[in-house]
């Protein structure tokens, strides 16, 4: 399988990329759910579903509880989770308060590695490395073009 996209045209004119074309992903019309995320787990290890069940819905629990804290979560071989909101603005620092937060969020930062794809030798004779920055998560994952706006589109009430 591979992460599906379409071409899409920026039709923004107010846009300096107007006119261009860009890669837009496709997804399923679907969420995978927890139960389905536990079904994959299971196959991979010799953990039993309903452990793995309660553990996917523990994690939410200590996600919040670590967020009350004010603490960021870094999960292994996936990234750092952390808290965030935007503020109204307030001319003076004494009226900036818990009151004037707004939309909190979730902030996700996926876990990276740095990959060595060549070097360059100097005029001293030492040796640079150019590298870049791959998201873990995201590291083999292949795209492909397709021409339909959703993977798996729901199919009308006449049959089409």
């Amino acid at each position: 399988m591979a992460q599906k996209f379409i071409k899409a045209q920026n039709n923004n004119a107010l846009n300096a990329a107007y006119g261009k074309f860009f890669a837009t992903a496709v997804y399923d019309e679907n969420f995978i759910e927890t139960d389905a995320i536990a079904d994959y787990i299971q196959q991979q290890c010799s953990i039993k579903k309903s452990d793995i069940m309660a553990t996917l819905l523990e994690l939410g629990d200590a996600l919040k509880h670590f967020f009350e804290m004010g603490q960021k979560v870094r999960l292994k071989g996936i990234g750092i989770f952390k808290v965030g909101f935007s503020s109204i603005g307030v001319t003076k620092a004494e009226d900036c308060s818990a009151a004037t937060i707004t939309n909190r969020r979730i902030l996700f930062q996926p876990e990276t590695t740095r990959v060595v794809v060549g070097q360059e030798k100097r005029r001293d004779g030492s040796v640079k490395q150019k590298y870049v920055v791959a998201k873990y998560l995201l590291k083999d994952v292949v795209f492909e073009e397709t021409h339909e706006n959703t993977l798996h589109p729901t199919p009308s009430p006449d049959g089409e």
